[in-house]
């Protein structure tokens, strides 16, 4: 049985980039329904007692996966974040390396981040991962999709599925996904690529 993950921040710590509300709506709403459809899709099945990793890696497309996957990745987004802060934000060591390496800049990797994101039709994340080589890549995954099926080794995310951001931005994606920055704990994301 899968459970709710709890945030390891309060509600209102990513304001004014995520709202309390909306935090209320995808954390304990949203997610909370994809756990409850997933427990009850397992029971008795071959994914019993697997874990949502290996449910990603294994699960045909259908309702297994797109639950799995969908807590997977809201797991991954949800504990990527740490409390508003106006100060720079940007990752260090090895990871801010490979960035500088692989696009030159932190904000020419940022823009690009940002691209794919708002490039993506309809719903679904935009992914930065490692190779198992240590380089980076960014990519857009529709719907429930995970780079981990491909083989790639998920670090940082950004939902733009409209629930993560429209209460507090209407349609406008772009303005989102520029301002989530300041909230990711690069603490967090470093730990994942290491």
């Amino acid at each position: 049985m899968f459970t709710l993950i709890e945030l390891p921040y309060a509600p209102a710590a990513l304001e004014p980039v995520i709202s309390a509300q909306t935090l209320s709506f995808h954390h304990g709403k949203h997610l909370q329904t994809y756990v409850d459809n997933l427990n009850k899709l397992l029971s008795g099945s071959e994914f019993e007692r697997l874990s949502l990793e290996e449910i990603v890696c294994k699960a045909p497309a259908g309702p297994v996966f797109n639950n799995a996957g969908q807590i997977l990745n809201h797991n991954l987004y949800f504990t990527q974040f740490g409390p508003y802060t106006q100060a720079a934000n940007a990752p260090e060591g090895p990871l801010a390396e490979q960035i500088r390496k692989q696009w030159g800049s932190f904000d020419t990797f940022k823009t690009e981040f940002e691209s794919k994101g708002v490039g993506l039709f309809g719903s679904g994340w935009v992914w930065l991962s490692a190779q198992a080589d240590g380089s980076l890549v960014i990519t857009q995954e529709p719907n429930a999709g995970n780079p981990l099926a491909k083989g790639l080794k998920p670090l940082l995310t950004f939902d733009v599925w409209e629930h993560a951001y429209y209460l507090d931005c209407q349609n406008r994606r772009a303005a989102h996904l520029a301002a989530l920055w300041q909230i990711v704990n690069w603490r967090e994301v470093k730990a994942r690529y290491l």
